[in-house]
Formats: C-alpha cells, sequence, structure tokens
C-alpha cells in the first residue's frame, strides 16, 4: 500500500467547521440531495487553476452543476479508441445518463497549461514535446489553436490562445455523435465564455462578430 498520510490539521479544522455551520443549517437540503441523486442543469468544462471558482462565479449551490475540470479546460476530439478518456467520460455521462441542457466551457486569464502550449510552440518548453510529458501531449489538442494567433502582436497572444481553447473546446464537442444529435433536436446548447479573474469579468463567445463579449 502506498505511504499515505493523515489529513492536514487546517482542512479538518474547515471540515468541521463547514459540518457545524453549512451543513447543519441545510440538512434537510443535503439529504435530500443524497436520497433523490442529482439532476444538474448543466454541466461546465473549466480549468483545474484554483483561482477559478465556477460555484462562486454563479452562485450555484450543491446539485447545480456538473463540473468537470483538467488542464486549459480542454475537450479533446471524439476518439473512441478503448483508451483512457476522462473528460470524455464526463461529457458522455453528462449528455447520455444525466441529460444536461447546457454544457458551458469556461476559460481563464493567466492560464498556466495555455502558457505551456504557447512556450511549447515557440519551441521554448523542450520538456513538453516529449513523449513522457502527459501535460505535453494533453496540450497538443491545442496546438491549432497557435496557429491562429502566432501573428498576433506577443503581449495579445496569451490571451488570445485561452480563448482559443475555449472555442478548439466546442468544435471537439461537436465531433461527439451524440452531443450533434442533442443539439440538432435542440436538447442540448454549448457556451463559450473567458473570466477575467483578476477583474471578475466574464466574457461570452458571439458567433455573429467573432468576438468575446462582456456579459
Amino acid at each position: 500500500m502506498p505511504d499515505i498520510k493523515p489529513l492536514p490539521g487546517y482542512l479538518v479544522q474547515r471540515f468541521h467547521g463547514w459540518k457545524a455551520t453549512s451543513y447543519q443549517e441545510n440538512k434537510a437540503w443535503f439529504r435530500r440531495l443524497a436520497a433523490s441523486g442529482q439532476h444538474p442543469r448543466a454541466m461546465v468544462i473549466s480549468c483545474c487553476d484554483s483561482r477559478v471558482h465556477v460555484t462562486s462565479i454563479f452562485g450555484a449551490d450543491e446539485g447545480e452543476f456538473f463540473i468537470h475540470r483538467n488542464i486549459a479546460n480542454l475537450v479533446p476530439p471524439y476518439n473512441p479508441d478503448g483508451e483512457y478518456h476522462g473528460t470524455s467520460a464526463a461529457v458522455e455521462y453528462a449528455v447520455t445518463a444525466l441529460g444536461v441542457a447546457h454544457i458551458v466551457v469556461l476559460g481563464h486569464s493567466n492560464c498556466g497549461g495555455v502558457k505551456g502550449c504557447h512556450d511549447m510552440c515557440c519551441g521554448q518548453a523542450p520538456e513538453l514535446e516529449l513523449k513522457s510529458s502527459f501535460v505535453g501531449r494533453w496540450m497538443d489538442i491545442l496546438r491549432p489553436g497557435y496557429q491562429q494567433v502566432r501573428n498576433l502582436p506577443p503581449e495579445a497572444q496569451l490571451q488570445a490562445l485561452e480563448k482559443q481553447a475555449v472555442l478548439i473546446s466546442i468544435k471537439n464537442l461537436m465531433s461527439f455523435p451524440f452531443i450533434r444529435t442533442a443539439v440538432k433536436e435542440e436538447r442540448l446548447t454549448l457556451h463559450a465564455l473567458w473570466t477575467n479573474t483578476g477583474e471578475g469579468e466574464v466574457e461570452q463567445y458571439d458567433p455573429e462578430t467573432d468576438l468575446f463579449v462582456t456579459l
């Protein structure tokens, strides 16, 4: 067995604080959720970045969102090859089992994964080019986005690539047959968002103007 350690004390204290306040004040609601199962209306695909707090941004309660987080909020193309596909599995479950009505892809400012992809594509991160790099191979999904932003001024490339990560993920979502069907039948809508974590702003992609506009 691995050398598993007890939970750090500060997390234990925070748990007891939550149990004594939030849980006690909403015990009936938590028990109802546990008994009735989850029925989220939306799936949110966001970055693992600790600064991106999806439920806080949208004021969501427990049970409202089915949330999947990964490096740079990326969705790979549909590829049923029998290998391990955590993001694809989460998408499949959300659409075919939970029947969510919306999928939101949420990108964010100062994304470390996107910067890694940018550096890799510029030849400044050779360690990410190694076949053994999980991050590098995951960021290969975003390589086409770099081609879209490489001619922009250097100071604009990273933010533009963060938004490309969202749009590429939306495009890849549409490569899943069950998503195409659900969208065509108007049982599912896809949404492309980007948040500036420092300014507390959220921008939404407008396909008519091909721009992200502030909500």
